[in-house]
């Protein structure tokens, strides 16, 4: 598992966490694409705003040069709701995988409920929901349920990559 991995999915759905958990189980590097957001963004978003594609498109390259930087192996978290997010990342780095943390609508929410504070406010959920498409088939990567620990999600990943 040499390739760079991004954990994506919907706000709340603990991209954050279990990517720096898993980049600790691969040892290799960690980064959240919450730190790479403009101070623009942070302020569109923390005023119940969505952001737009022309948002997103710089952000999206400063990700996908980091994972350029990190070839050999690093752990991303980062939305990439799109196909055409994801491919841009693609552009960068062919062979970034993906784990798509899945959830149910209540199942995110409730996991949003629990972090106060947070820059993008449960009200966002459902445009996060309407912006997300899953995986391709033809795309590298795996979705896994978040509803259980972060020990099995990695668990999961871990033994369904390695089969791939």
């Amino acid at each position: 598992m040499a390739s760079p991995i991004v954990v994506m999915g919907v706000s709340g759905s603990g991209k954050s966490t279990v990517g720096a958990a898993l980049a600790q189980r691969l040892r290799v590097p960690f980064a959240d694409a919450d730190d790479f957001h403009p101070p623009a963004n942070i302020a569109k978003m923390s005023a119940g705003h969505a952001l737009d594609d022309d948002d997103r498109y710089p952000w999206l390259e400063t990700i996908g040069d980091w994972l350029a930087d990190h070839r050999d192996g690093g752990v991303m978290s980062c939305s990439a709701l799109k196909r055409k997010y994801r491919d841009q990342l693609r552009r960068h780095c062919a062979d970034v995988r993906f784990l798509h943390l899945s959830g149910t609508t209540d199942v995110i929410a409730r996991r949003q409920a629990s972090r106060p504070g947070h820059f993008m406010p449960a009200a966002l959920l459902s445009s996060q929901f309407d912006t997300l498409e899953p995986l391709d088939a033809d795309e590298h990567g795996i979705s896994i349920d978040v509803d259980q620990s972060i020990d099995a999600i990695i668990d999961s990943y871990v033994a369904r990559a390695q089969g791939e």
